[in-house]
């Protein structure tokens, strides 16, 4: 399809301005074929930027290596411009609105001469559901056409739902790197420098500027910059959530169906949870979305959730057939692979896959690598944040409700980090105010190494939304707080809090984690049926001993450790959240909050 074909008079428009400044050599409207999908692939094949991996071990599948300065999320530019600097809050990098779009409009000017523009029509959801979006991606990459085609649904069924005046946001990308008459890339991955990059967001006018990279959500921008940062600003207008969720199924014995949601930072093995294989006899977990849930209340007063996306971009180091076998079996074909390191025989390799490196590798900077187990200063094959673009479609646990318009009711809400001491197993909210307290003061501890502060600080990370809220984090409680008290809460979510990561003196993690994780959900499954599975306690509700089936290796006391209140540690807790917490957020912080955390301090008997 061509410009002059598009029914909306105003997205035709604003591609002709788009045209006029950024000088593309032509122009075309994607229609989400696979004939479109695989001539983007090969374009990327021809230019140098792409390998073919081996068909037999994994057909379809294809391996890009970026340049080593576009290799993750940018957060220090990253911005969220708002109109008024207070708005963003103290948790993003705000610039003045008009300044930033003048910036960034001599960036664009004649930044696609020599490429092609495509134009990505595209619905974060089910095309047609009550609860999606649609937007439009300008891009000048074939890489995020291919990405974008897996991630999101695209082409003419978004257009027809688009109509002649339908809404969209607008998403502006360019990689930043115009070709003069004649060149091409010659295998080298076109972007910016690092200071020309640029991540913007425009709360009030809903748009989406990314110049300068062409990695991962920095330049899918269905990704992490429509389905969070703009999406949030929507659902706290419009009244539902966007949440940094995955979405799970869960079956018990009996066949009874309970969707469950649960937000988690980095490193909490949220996508090997949204993947989970049960080691509970007779009970089932499937998968409705591993990363984000978009929820909005249906006419039973109950909050209903999609996937907006179509695809998992996952993490590769450190998956595999132990913490992962789902995500192994879903990545074997049609994939996209980003960073990882190549064999000799075409196939993908990298850290904590499971094996020894086989023989010599090329590793993600192109060049030949040999493991060396003793040297433990050895550069890893992979990237660390190398990642695997897969059609959520091929995942063997996939929900058949996944792609439901009309979403599926949730019953449970898990917040949870990765917590060596303190925080039990599992710890349900007295009510709807003290789980958003909970959500509030998510937090993983950290090693010195990992972000230069004193072993055992915690980074604090609210609901996983600290880089993805699009305003400024007070009034997103605040939001959350609002949901609770215009609804019937006895037809609300029940909030929990999750830690697999509880040690012991010696340093080992007292519970195993992964597929046993399922005994947690069940006690949470059947706490949302009402059993009297629990103890009262000053921090909400922990299972009654023997409550949760406890796996091998796990002692009685073990259980005890972690299924109880550790006062002291509560209190140190406490004095954290009120010292150095709860401070960031000024006079947004809500005053329900402050209150919430008097009254556990009261409890705990501070």
């Amino acid at each position: 399809m061509n410009i002059g074909e598009l029914k909306h008079t105003g997205l035709k428009q604003w591609i002709e301005d788009a045209v006029a400044l950024m000088g593309p050599d032509s122009v075309e409207v994607c229609d989400g074929s696979q004939a479109e999908y695989d001539r983007m692939i090969q374009l990327t094949i021809d230019a140098g930027l792409a390998t073919p991996l081996n068909p037999q071990k994994l057909p379809g599948c294809v391996l890009f290596r970026s340049d080593p300065s576009d290799v993750a999320r940018v957060e220090n530019r990253t911005y969220i411009a708002s109109e008024k600097q207070e708005d963003a809050g103290p948790t993003n990098n705000w610039v003045d609105p008009a300044e930033l779009k003048k910036t960034m409009t001599e960036l664009y000017r004649g930044s696609m001469k020599g490429r092609t523009m495509y134009v990505i029509p595209f619905s974060m959801g089910p095309v047609g559901s009550d609860i999606a979006k649609i937007g439009v991606e300008i891009t000048d990459s074939p890489y995020v056409v291919a990405n974008m085609h897996i991630m999101t649904r695209v082409g003419a069924k978004v257009l027809d739902v688009l109509g002649s005046g339908g809404y969209y946001v607008p998403c502006f990308h360019s990689v930043g790197k115009p070709l003069e008459p004649g060149k091409q890339d010659g295998g080298t991955w076109p972007c910016a420098p690092l200071d020309k990059k640029y991540i913007s967001h425009f709360p009030e006018t809903r748009e989406i500027w990314s110049y300068g990279s062409g990695y991962g959500g920095n330049a899918l921008l269905g990704k992490k910059c429509l389905a969070l940062r703009i999406a949030s600003v929507l659902a706290r207008d419009e009244g539902w959530l966007a949440e940094h969720m995955l979405i799970l199924k869960i079956t018990n014995p009996q066949g009874e169906v309970k969707y469950i949601t649960g937000a988690f930072p980095s490193a909490c093995g949220k996508t090997n949870l949204a993947m989970l294989v049960p080691k509970l006899p007779g009970w089932k977990v499937e998968t409705v979305g591993d990363d984000i849930a978009w929820m909005k209340f249906g006419a039973d007063g109950r909050l209903y959730a999609i996937n907006p996306e179509a695809g998992f971009f996952g993490v590769a180091p450190g998956t595999n057939m132990e913490s992962n076998p789902n995500a192994m079996l879903t990545i074997k074909k049609n994939t996209i692979y980003t960073n990882v390191a190549l064999t000799e025989d075409k196939d993908v390799w990298w850290e904590m896959i499971g094996s020894d490196a086989p023989g010599k590798l090329i590793d993600w900077n192109g060049n030949e690598w040999v493991q060396d187990k003793n040297n433990k200063e050895q550069k890893p094959a992979a990237h660390p944040n190398s990642r695997f673009t897969a059609p959520a479609k091929q995942c063997p646990v996939i929900a058949q409700e996944w792609e439901d318009p009309r979403g599926v009711p949730i019953s449970a809400f898990l917040f949870g980090g990765r917590r060596p001491k303190t925080i039990p197993l599992v710890n349900q909210a007295k009510s709807w105010i003290h789980g958003v307290f909970m959500g509030s003061i998510v937090g993983s501890e950290v090693t010195a190494a990992a972000l230069d502060l004193k072993a055992g600080t915690i980074r604090r990370d609210p609901f996983a939304m600290l880089p993805f809220c699009g305003y400024h984090m007070g009034d997103y409680f605040k939001h959350w707080i609002k949901i609770g008290q215009s609804h019937d809460e006895s037809r609300l979510p029940k909030i929990f809090f999750v830690n697999w990561f509880r040690k012991n003196e010696a340093g080992k993690f007292i519970w195993p984690g992964y597929g046993d994780n399922s005994r947690v959900l069940a006690w949470i499954f059947d706490r949302c049926n009402g059993a009297d599975n629990y103890v009262e306690t000053a921090i909400g509700n922990l299972p009654k001993p023997d409550a949760i089936s406890r796996p091998g290796g796990v002692s009685e006391a073990d259980m005890k450790e972690i299924c109880s209140v550790d006062t002291e540690g509560w209190k140190k807790e406490i004095a954290d959240v009120r010292e150095n917490h709860y401070p960031k957020f000024g006079d947004k912080l809500p005053g329900e909050l402050a209150a919430e955390l008097d009254a556990i301090e009261k409890r705990l008997g501070v």
